[in-house]
């Protein structure tokens, strides 16, 4: 079966359409973010201050860019493991994110909170940063520059290559 296209924001309607275990290609805006800014980003709404940008429905990606070599948008742009956001996951999801991207396995609460506020997790090829920078077609430093790599960036993406990891019924890859 070929991958489903589908762009970012994902609507509620095209999550609910997903199942755990399709390979999709997405296009459209997407932030990252790992450790640092969530926890900076779990900082602000504990201080009631607003988050960098607007959470609601849209997809982080757990990842550090690396700086771009001569003619290109982006250096190496490979996946983050996604249990190391887990203690900041279900706080964003009640927030509004809806699409997280990463590897490997998430935790109970995160899976719950997909459940309830109709989320997913996608799933990046670990060790394929060089190949994931190609399907960058623009990048844009937008909040905690000082964190280097770790910043958040809205990066334009096209075609990016993943797996429905969780679907919003909580069905998971990892567990087959």
């Amino acid at each position: 079966m070929p991958p489903v296209k589908i762009t970012s924001p994902l609507s509620t309607e095209m999550i609910q359409n997903l199942h755990a275990g399709e390979q999709i290609l997405l296009s459209g805006v997407i932030f990252t973010g790992r450790d640092a800014a969530h926890k900076r980003m779990i900082e602000l709404l504990a201080a009631n201050k607003p988050l960098p940008f607007d959470v609601s429905g849209q997809a982080i990606y757990y990842a550090g860019p690396c700086p771009a070599p001569p003619t290109r948008v982006i250096g190496s742009v490979g996946p983050t493991t996604s249990l190391r956001m887990d203690a900041y996951a279900p706080r964003l999801i009640q927030e509004g994110l809806r699409v997280m991207i990463g590897k490997g396995e998430r935790s109970k609460p995160v899976i719950d909170a997909i459940r309830q506020y109709s989320g997913v997790y996608l799933s990046a090829v670990g060790g394929a940063g060089a190949l994931l920078s190609l399907c960058v077609e623009r990048a844009e430093l937008i909040a905690f520059g000082d964190l280097g790599t770790e910043a958040i960036y809205r990066l334009t993406v096209s075609d990016m290559p993943l797996v429905v990891a969780i679907d919003c019924n909580g069905n998971n890859i990892y567990d087959r």
